[in-house]
């Protein structure tokens, strides 16, 4: 065995959308960084589905780029359409979302990662981690070449392990036409770690030129686009349209006449697929009772004829594949390009991880990404950026970053993982977020920048961006707050001219902006009616970003308030801390469940442990208890030991 000559702080296993941000992070953050690939050629690239953000995958984006993460910045530049979902309903809910130009997307974020300080960005297959004395201390390529570095962090995405089912047909690979990583797992194994199995897939891609496009619904982009990043203002390049179409009966018919057929459903897989994106043959046997399921038509790039079918994900042989996508309208004489497969893989519970994702068994060691037992770009990047800020901030001997569920989308979706006993593949809701009025994506930047800025993974420039927004929403919440109007005929007359009702009291501006139906403009041209200019003073683009910002924030004020009171609540318990020695056998009155969860989840606080699957309040009760009774026994021979010091 070889030693590299070089060694590191922080060493990354992967190149996907999680291995990019940990890497990025890392180096941000002034860590000597590598990165390690089986292939330079597909880094960030997108296994399936050519879009980035989507219902609370938005608000994701949206955190990772207020602390400093890339996604947004690279989606901003290389999207080909841009749609604001929910809009009709509460600023909670909405979300981005922006199909890609995948090979723009992958190019843009090589380009990033190659020219990031303090990085390098190196080829190889890792098939063993190098441990001692239960710490990591680096990795073994297949070349038998040892890299060390004081922190590692893996992000293996599909590939360990990975088989792919097509039909009766299945081989080792992690993506089509990409090795395996088959040796990794073992070493997982031999150090003690549970290993489990999970499966995902991705639909066929046809030839834009064999598809009648006339024949099927037309999907426009937003037409003003928002951007994802913060530090943007707008979108610069042109938008193409996506398309809707729909299975049918026939489409139906010849599923189920070739179930058999189907890998997924002839008994080839054993792992668990993610239940929010089913197979074609799952929604056609689960949802017998639909006549049709809904396709959406997607440009892979603007230079390529690929198109990617959002919604028949399949395992079927390629002659049914062709059968059911030319029964679709629109699609009849359609040349599949690349044939929908099922992907199966190794995954590592994340129970196993802190809240850091660092894990319990391996000092030094962090797990991110699929490995996790998730699915999305956007969950993978999230855990990529946090696994990068930890292990730096570890090789720094620094203390560690945990957002809690009350701070990000993010802090929800990492306690959620090592908490719950997760056993199929996770997604971000909005639902799983308590306290989502909070975590909306508009005010990611006001939740999030400055702690990027003081870890070091948010730049200067950036971060001045960020300062001069809040003080423009300060000062305009301060203006509308302080503007008083009273209830005379020269009001009533100006209230009428901007389409305001009368009032019959004295009020602030502020106070009539709550009122629903009233928009910001109408305040806005009621200000300069009374002779009331507002304070931004900057171009249009960022103005918007600033109005509506001060909108929110005063229409959903008593709603904010009340959430405030509730993670108040929720943040007293997750002071309570628990020893991380804690003998959980020995309290006496818990149920044997909840011993045995506690015991493995380990939690880090009485909040944190309210949250295992299968332990009660009534838990949780005795548990308080009993380490108040174990703190005053700390106390009291605290005070014993004094006495005999004194005497």
């Amino acid at each position: 065995m070889n030693y590299y000559y070089k060694n590191y702080d922080v060493l990354v296993v992967g190149a996907g959308h999680a291995g990019c941000e940990a890497a990025l992070a890392s180096a941000r953050m002034g860590c000597q960084t590598l990165m390690l690939t089986i292939s330079l050629d597909t880094i960030g690239k997108m296994s399936c589905n050519p879009a980035i953000g989507g219902l609370a995958k938005g608000h994701l984006v949206k955190e990772i780029d207020a602390l400093g993460g890339e996604m947004a910045k690279a989606i901003d530049e290389t999207g080909i359409q841009f749609r604001q979902l929910n809009t009709k309903k509460g600023p909670a809910v909405r979300s981005s979302r922006a199909q890609a130009d995948k090979k723009a997307y992958q190019l843009y974020m090589k380009q990033v990662l190659e020219n990031q300080d303090y990085l390098d960005v190196k080829e190889g297959l890792v098939e063993e981690l190098l441990t001692e004395n239960g710490q990591c201390l680096g990795v073994i390529s297949h070349t038998q070449t040892a890299y060390l570095a004081q922190t590692v962090i893996l992000t293996t995405g599909t590939f360990l392990k990975g088989t792919i089912h097509i039909g009766d047909v299945s081989y080792s690979a992690g993506r089509a036409g990409e090795s395996a990583a088959e040796k990794l797992s073992e070493s997982f194994l031999d150090l003690g770690f549970e290993v489990g199995r999970l499966k995902t897939g991705t639909p066929p891609r046809v030839n834009a030129q064999t598809v009648d496009f006339s024949k099927m619904e037309i999907q426009p982009g937003d037409e003003v686009p928002k951007p994802f990043s913060f530090s943007n203002h707008s979108i610069g390049q042109s938008q193409l349209p996506c398309y809707i179409t729909y299975t049918n009966s026939q489409t139906h018919d010849i599923i189920r006449n070739n179930l058999e057929r189907s890998a997924m459903y002839s008994g080839r897989i054993q792992g668990v697929g993610p239940r929010y994106c089913p197979s074609i043959e799952d929604k056609v046997v689960r949802f017998e009772e639909k006549n049709e399921h809904r396709i959406f038509v997607e440009p892979e790039g603007r230079d390529t004829q690929e198109i990617y079918l959002n919604g028949i994900s399949a395992s079927l042989p390629e002659d049914v594949q062709v059968e059911m996508v030319r029964s679709i309208q629109g699609l009849e004489k359609a040349e599949i390009m690349r044939f929908a497969y099922a992907v199966e893989y190794d995954f590592a519970p994340a129970t196993q991880l802190y809240p850091t994702l660092e894990t319990k068994r391996v000092r030094n060691l962090f797990f991110a990404g699929q490995l996790n037992g998730t699915t999305g770009y956007e969950e993978a990047a999230a855990q990529g950026l946090m696994a990068g800020i930890n292990a730096s901030l570890k090789a720094k001997n620094q203390s560690q970053l945990v957002l809690d569920r009350a701070s990000a989308y993010i802090g929800v979706l990492i306690d959620d993982l090592v908490t719950k006993d997760i056993r199929e593949p996770y997604r971000m809701f909005t639902s799983r977020a308590e306290h989502r009025l909070q975590l909306r994506e508009d005010n990611a930047d006001w939740r999030l920048t400055e702690i990027g800025y003081q870890i070091g993974t948010v730049c200067e420039s950036d971060y001045n961006k960020f300062v001069k927004k809040k003080k423009a929403v300060l000062t305009e919440l301060r203006l509308l707050s302080q503007t008083q109007i009273k209830p005379t005929e020269e009001m009533a007359k100006k209230l009428e001219k901007v389409g305001l009702p009368t009032i019959k009291t004295a009020m602030t501006l502020a106070d009539l902006l709550k009122r629903p139906h009233i928009t910001y403009q109408q305040i806005s041209d009621l200000a300069t009616e009374i002779g009331v200019s507002s304070t931004i003073n900057l171009d249009q683009d960022v103005s918007c970003a600033i109005r509506e910002q001060v909108e929110i924030q005063i229409k959903y004020a008593g709603y904010i308030a009340r959430q405030d009171l509730q993670i108040e609540k929720f943040r007293r318990l997750e002071t309570l801390p628990i020893p991380s020695n804690f003998n959980f056998d020995a309290v006496h009155g818990l149920k044997t469940e909840a011993r045995k969860k506690l015991s493995q989840v380990r939690p880090v606080s009485i909040g944190h442990a309210s949250r295992v699957p299968g332990v009660t309040p009534a838990d949780i009760s005795i548990l308080m208890v009993w380490l108040k009774s174990r703190e005053m026994k700390e106390i009291n021979n605290e005070k014993k030991e004094d006495k005999n010091l004194l005497a």
